[in-house]
């Protein structure tokens, strides 16, 4: 999305413990009883794929020096999304796949494909290559459009539809299945680069016209669509996303659709939604993983601010995040740029040979480097509506509980850990507010599976637990 570029594991021990000037927390009153949150590992809920990002429209060119980054500051910022000790370990990062690699019509759908591969796709390869050297394993290939010539309108800006679909017949004739061969093609390039793309999706904001790239298609049309990319792309090891619609609520309509075919429904692996038209307020209807695969929230100037109210600074991202995993059991949550330049809405502004990082950046951190891919979601409940958890269970048996205090004071709660496996233990906090960036606060113990804490006012905390 070009012109709409539109969180804390436990702290533990049964005794509260003083943290102030730390992070925030008092001890209580002498006699005080601290309201009770549970977490539960014996209530489960969405498997998590991972967090992510992409550097789309030649954004990854800029971070790999097109415009004067020296190689010491693009590690720096290569660190600062993808590094799990110092940034924000982002495990998923979203390619896109543009007309670059047949730009010219071959002759028409039936003729032999003149497919064009320079080993460098705007940057994407490159950053792929940096990311999987990070140890990011989900590459999701993602098309804004077909090309022009294989579209109604002839473009590949302002809409128009593959030739073939229902609806959209065109004089040059069906460009549906040279469509899917060409989609595959694309994710066979990377892997032929070491990169071995996971994931395949044929359209991004379907019910959305962009001057820039962009195509048009219906519920129904995407169904037809999935019909035909799902046998190719499974044969070759693809599994397929749909349908990054450009709203949460809007997607549903595609989600389903899918649903009720039966041949689609077993061809789409991950149903994929944006938060710009509106946001997540509940799950897509489908048993399948959900992503939410695009989002920035809309702003007119660079933020670097974590709770001014403007609605793109950090705290507007953390609850955001939230939202996605508690109330739409989303297994997978891909933020938009990683880094951009200009007035973006972007986690990190690069600018010649430097750059800027926003809040946004350790908002995401605060899940992203601490919920593993391979995790599990389980049971958080809170004693009041302004303290937002979410907890996990990562594959190596650690726990992770991520709290948002959204009230303006601070929060004191006697966490109770059952079913967890937790009885005794240690528990570390990382501490994202105004001064803070994800920063790593002193270990507590976990004693007799609980532990009493006081949670900061306006403040995103994660607590790691093992």
């Amino acid at each position: 999305m070009l012109s709409r570029l539109r969180k804390w594991t436990l702290t533990s021990t049964a005794v509260l413990l003083t943290v102030a000037g730390v992070t925030g927390a008092t001890s209580p009153e002498v006699g005080a009883v601290a309201p009770v949150a549970v977490v539960d590992g014996s209530t489960t809920y969405q498997p998590i794929d991972g967090f992510g990002f992409s550097e789309h429209f030649g954004r990854a060119a800029i971070m790999n020096g097109s415009q004067g980054l020296s190689a010491r500051h693009q590690r720096e910022i290569l660190d600062l999304l993808l590094s799990r000790s110092t940034g924000a370990g982002l495990s998923i990062l979203r390619l896109g796949i543009d007309s670059g690699i047949q730009p010219t019509d071959p002759g028409g759908p039936d003729a032999t494909p003149a497919y064009v591969w320079d080993g460098y796709d705007k940057g994407q390869v490159w950053l792929a290559r940096q990311a999987k050297a990070y140890g990011v394993n989900r590459f999701y290939a993602d098309a804004w459009t077909a090309p022009g010539y294989m579209k109604t309108n002839g473009t590949d800006g302002d809409g128009g539809t593959l030739c073939g679909l229902a609806g959209a017949s065109c004089a040059s004739g069906d460009w549906r299945t040279a469509y899917a061969n060409y989609l595959v093609r694309y994710a066979e390039f990377y892997g032929e680069a070491g990169i071995p793309v996971t994931d395949l999706g044929f359209t991004n904001e379907p019910d959305w016209t962009a001057t820039y790239d962009s195509m048009r298609l219906t519920p129904a049309q995407a169904v037809e669509f999935t019909k035909v990319l799902g046998p190719v792309a499974n044969s070759a090891g693809y599994q397929v996303a749909c349908c990054d619609s450009f709203g949460w609520n809007q997607q549903k309509a595609y989600s389903s659709a899918i649903e009720a075919d039966p041949t689609a429904r077993g061809l789409v692996a991950t149903h994929t939604g944006h938060n710009y038209a509106s946001a997540v307020d509940g799950p897509l209807p489908t048993r399948k993983r959900t992503w939410m695969s695009e989002w920035s929230p809309n702003g007119t100037t660079w933020n670097e601010n974590w709770d001014d109210g403007s609605g793109y600074d950090g705290f507007t991202v953390a609850a955001a995040v939230h939202d996605a995993l508690t109330k739409g059991n989303t297994s997978g949550y891909v933020y938009w740029y990683g880094a951009s330049t200009g007035a973006t809405r972007g986690l990190i502004q690069m600018d010649g040979d430097g750059y800027h990082v926003s809040k946004r950046l350790w908002a995401l951190a605060n899940y992203s480097r601490f919920i593993r891919p391979g995790a599990t979601r389980i049971a958080a409940t809170a004693p009041d509506a302004d303290l937002k958890l979410s907890a996990f269970r990562n594959a190596d048996g650690t726990v992770t509980v991520v709290a948002l205090n959204a009230a303006t004071s601070a929060s004191q709660v006697a966490f109770s850990l059952p079913n967890t496996g937790i009885a005794t233990g240690t528990a570390t906090p990382y501490l994202t507010d105004a001064t803070h960036n994800t920063a790593e606060q002193p270990a507590l113990a976990v004693d007799g599976g609980s532990l009493t804490a006081t949670v900061p006012a306006r403040s995103l905390v994660t607590y790691t637990i093992m």
